[in-house]
């Protein structure tokens, strides 16, 4: 796609004019300025607009006065996101792009090259932290969990508030590092991996391109879930590849669904990596997010050279996690989501599959999963590490969520679907 170089030329020199309630000149986060030129962003296609971030690095103050240091250049924007996108304060899907419009991989906030990355709005939980500290503790002991970097943001010159600048979920070197499926490779190995899906709602690009379960959730349920393409792109898949991944998937399924799944060699170990699998549930579990296994759960297929096995993850969407959620599972500690949703909730339209439960009653399984879980609990998820990580984002935020609330003045309000409402930051905190 190509621009006209006027347009270009504008772009960089479009000023921007600091508006709104909030008196914003300066922050101990990296500051980011969207420029749309008067574009509405809407939810696809993404509109071409500049970002200039300034980021003078750790424990320095960034001024909005300051000439962008870490990036000053054109992007794709658009809204992301599912129902949070209806909220008053946006979250945003991010295409970093070259002069002709063509994604350009670029490291935004120290974080490794890539082109794609989300601007998440925080807006229903008043913590701030919920997703930086999930993907924060996930990424110290999962393969990978996506980056994030805390920011305020400017948006047409109108003080936005706190965002967090997060990785978005694709296949690379530096993100999910299984192998490229080019559309020649339909034979072989190379048909084998890798692919990665995903169980979530039909929203985006590829809704609609995927597959039912050949199996109900759970005896009776009238759902049944649906598979999602998240990479390759839905309309880049070539018919072997969709016949190899549904008839592995299909598979897999039947295994899990006969009397001999648990066999060491025949059974779904087969197909499954149960390391992966045991720190999905972990992770998904300490923060009790409610739409673990059934919403933004993903999982990837390896070439059979490199194993052939699904590996679950990365973890994506925790807003609702760790307490903020007053429907189903509610925000109170005790109970499993992954025992506890479809007794509370089997009339919602998306609900945990039969593969859960037949994990957990695998005698084997369990052993290793509260063994990893007792790991875990040494170091990367003791009470210091979590207390410490909670502790540290919030001192860092001190000063930016006082201009965010003043901006989305919400604290002491409900909003869905709060289970908790705070009447201070502190409190929400706490």
């Amino acid at each position: 796609m190509s621009m006209p170089r006027s347009l270009v030329l504008f772009l960089f020199l479009m000023p921007f004019v600091v508006m709104g309630q909030v008196t914003f000149e300066s922050s101990n986060l990296p500051i980011i300025s969207i420029n749309t030129l008067g574009q509405p962003i809407i939810d696809e296609p993404k509109i071409t607009a500049q970002m200039r971030i300034t980021n003078n690095g750790p424990d320095q103050e960034n001024r909005i006065t300051d000439q962008p240091n870490d990036y000053n250049g054109l992007i794709g924007i658009e809204l992301r996101g599912s129902t949070s996108q209806w909220f008053p304060k946006k979250p945003y899907g991010v295409e970093t792009r070259d002069n002709m419009g063509n994604d350009l991989d670029v490291s935004l906030l120290g974080m490794p090259k890539e082109s794609d990355w989300t601007l998440n709005a925080s807006y229903n939980d008043k913590t701030l932290l919920r997703d930086g500290l999930y993907y924060i503790l996930a990424g110290s002991f999962m393969d990978y969990a996506p980056r994030v970097r805390y920011s305020e943001m400017l948006l047409n010159g109108r003080y936005e508030g706190v965002y967090l600048m997060v990785e978005k979920i694709k296949r690379g070197k530096n993100r999910v590092d299984i192998d490229k499926l080019e559309t020649t490779d339909n034979t072989g190995d190379a048909l084998t991996g890798g692919y990665i899906l995903k169980l979530d709602k039909e929203t985006g690009s590829n809704a609609g391109a995927g597959w039912s379960s050949s199996y109900p959730a759970f005896p009776g349920a009238w759902q049944r879930p649906y598979f999602q393409f998240e990479y390759p792109d839905a309309r880049d898949v070539t018919a072997a590849q969709r016949s190899y991944i549904t008839g592995f998937i299909s598979q897999m399924e039947q295994t899990i669904a006969s009397e001999g799944y648990t066999h060491p060699q025949t059974g779904y170990r087969k197909y499954i990596d149960t390391r992966s699998l045991a720190d999905f549930i972990i992770v998904n579990e300490l923060a009790k997010n409610p739409d673990a296994y059934r919403l933004s759960t993903f999982f990837y297929k390896e070439r059979d050279s490199d194993g052939g096995k699904v590996h679950f993850g990365p973890v994506w969407d925790n807003n609702l996690g760790f307490g903020n959620v007053d429907y189903c599972t509610q925000g109170t500690p005790d109970g499993l989501v992954i025992t506890n949703f479809n007794l509370v909730c089997p009339d919602d339209g998306w609900v945990i599959h039969f593969w859960w439960k037949k994990f957990l009653d695998d005698e084997a399984f369990y052993r290793q999963l509260k063994l990893r879980w007792k790991e875990l609990r040494r170091d990367k998820l003791s009470d210091a590490r979590v207390h410490f990580v909670i502790d540290s984002i919030a001192t860092m935020l001190k000063k930016p969520q006082g201009r965010n609330f003043q901006q989305w003045p919400v604290l002491g309000q409900y909003v869905w679907p709060n289970f908790f409402v705070g009447q201070s930051y502190d409190q929400e905190i706490s």
